[in-house]
């Protein structure tokens, strides 16, 4: 059971769908629990798997904690896994503790707000089997900076699907993306995939368009996603005069065609762990421009996969773009490099073993017996149903 709040299009939530989509249904009965609204990615897969919804009333909502805990008794959750912090954190965690849920892990996908964990999260340390981190300095950062034990830390890195996203996915869909804008072929594009949220930081990307139209005058930008910034971001692309050039796409399923489209893909984030949307965009072979933050200096690696610059430096983020937009050759490499990193690092298939076998080998050690997943089946009855309260509305870290 994957308890989050809601399944908006992000990054975190894009990557827990494919990572369900490809366990294998002989070992790993996945559902999931969104404790408000089921969001765009809920009510796709819920024909897929179980999702169960509408959980939680408001912040201080106490009575979710008898609703999560009936739940996972009434499912027989042999795990459940919560994914950020916050209060599906907390809730999550002491519901499975009360149900008597043999397995209570993390995952995280942060270094900081929204995901900062906070001192009611910790209390809960001592019940957690698990902090799953999706990159060696994150796992690092989860030890150092949250005071997890190192025995409970674990590194499961984050994977893409190489054979999904791919340099030539523009080319399968017609017409191409260019096309599809009004543009011509040869014009070029930067852009950026994130959820319209305060600490992605999109104003910084908006910013760089204008001083970057100065240099590159047939320049255009995409920004895929949703979210409450859209009221901030929108207004500041009229102010600057870029409502021709800035394209806002809204939820968008086709991203591996639009990021195979870009010449440059960018990200501008305030924080972050190993975001997904820098490891698709190097599978489709495009070079990144992103700020040094959490993580991602793993994946991009200055002068080979891309370039890195200080978190709010926004004449260095400019003149990043403008020198690999200058330079085709340098983007051919670096694309190249940067698929041949994720091929080796960063697999679909490496993260979803990892989770598969993180769980079953805690079960096991634990309860001195193997999971009951293969024996049940995938009945989606209770999907989206409300509780019966009436609520309306690894591959393992080194653990040094």
């Amino acid at each position: 059971m994957f308890v989050i709040t809601s399944m908006p299009v992000g990054g975190a939530e894009t990557l827990l769908v494919n990572l369900m989509r490809r366990f294998d249904p002989e070992q790993v009965v996945p559902e999931v629990v969104c404790l408000k609204e089921p969001g765009p990615l809920g009510e796709e897969i819920s024909e897929e798997f179980p999702v169960h919804s509408h959980l939680i009333g408001g912040k201080y909502d106490i009575a979710v904690l008898p609703r999560l805990a009936w739940l996972f008794r009434q499912r027989e959750a042999d795990a459940v896994i919560t994914v950020g912090a916050g209060d599906k954190m907390f809730w999550g965690r002491l519901a499975a503790k009360i149900a008597g849920v043999p397995v209570i892990a993390s995952a995280l996908h942060s270094t900081g707000w929204p995901d900062g964990v906070g001192r009611l999260n910790r209390l809960l340390t001592r019940i957690t089997d698990a902090f799953i981190g999706v990159a060696e300095s994150h796992g690092e950062f989860l030890r150092t900076f949250e005071k997890f034990p190192a025995e409970k830390v674990y590194v499961i890195r984050n994977g893409v699907d190489c054979d999904r996203f791919h340099p030539a996915a523009e080319c399968r869909i017609s017409p191409s993306v260019r096309e599809e804008l009004g543009l011509p072929n040869d014009v070029p594009l930067i852009g950026l995939v994130a959820a319209l949220r305060s600490e992605k930081n999109h104003t910084m990307l908006v910013q760089a368009a204008r001083r970057l139209r100065d240099q590159h005058p047939d320049l255009h930008t995409l920004i895929v996603g949703e979210g409450p910034e859209r009221e901030t971001i929108e207004p500041l692309i009229t102010e600057l005069g870029l409502s021709d050039r800035v394209h806002l796409l809204g939820n968008r399923s086709d991203t591996p065609r639009l990021l195979a489209a870009m010449d440059v893909f960018t990200l501008c984030s305030l924080n972050e762990a190993s975001p997904v949307s820098i490891l698709e965009a190097l599978a489709c072979e495009t070079p990144v421009v992103s700020t040094d933050v959490g993580s991602i200096s793993e994946t991009v690696i200055p002068g080979q996969t891309g370039e890195l610059v200080p978190s709010q430096d926004l004449d260095s983020f400019v003149a990043a773009i403008d020198a690999l937009l200058r330079d085709p050759q340098k983007r051919s490499s670096m694309g190249s490099q940067g698929r041949e990193l994720v091929q080796s690092t960063g697999s679909l298939g490496s993260m979803v073993t990892g989770y598969q076998e993180l769980v079953q080998g805690i079960f096991t050690q634990k309860t001195q017996r193997t999971p009951r997943h293969s024996a049940r089946t995938t009945d989606r009855s209770f999907a989206n149903r409300k509780p019966a309260s009436g609520l309306k509305g690894a591959s393992r870290a080194t653990a040094t």
